[in-house]
């Protein structure tokens, strides 16, 4: 098992991850994990850990991981809006054929307002798109 392991370990956290060397080359035959870094996916930001300094190959491990991640974040990203899709979805079929009055009096206000704001932003920003395709044509 000790050899299938990573020579790395990323501990995701909310805008990055801390970094890790992973050592299984020890007397105890422990899996030890050296803190070496920072990672700030918002940034950019690779910070050492301590006083450390990170090899060429810490550096062109932890990029490859930032880019990889950044592309994991954005796919997952779209999928959450599409989920939100199919809820609103069948939000529309619940407050159609289910919903009691009282539940919907719960729920309308805060809906309208926010698929009001939704719907606001979403036609403001097309309508950029349109103007900004007119222009470089």
């Amino acid at each position: 098992m000790a050899g299938d392991l990573p020579d790395y370990y990323f501990r995701v956290r909310e805008n990055g991850a801390l970094v890790f060397r992973v050592d299984t080359e020890n007397p105890q035959r422990r899996i030890e994990m050296d803190q070496i870094a920072v990672v700030n996916i918002r940034n950019g930001e690779i910070k050492p850990h301590g006083d450390r300094t990170l090899s060429n190959e810490d550096v062109s491990v932890i990029r490859d991981w930032m880019q990889d991640r950044q592309v994991t974040l954005a796919d997952r990203e779209v999928d959450d809006i599409m989920r939100t899709v199919d809820h609103l979805n069948l939000t529309t079929q619940w407050a159609q054929s289910r919903a009691s009055g009282e539940q919907l009096d719960t729920v309308t206000d805060a809906l309208l307002l926010a698929m009001h704001d939704l719907r606001g932003v979403l036609v403001r920003r097309k309508a950029e798109r349109l103007m900004q395709g007119e222009k470089s044509t």
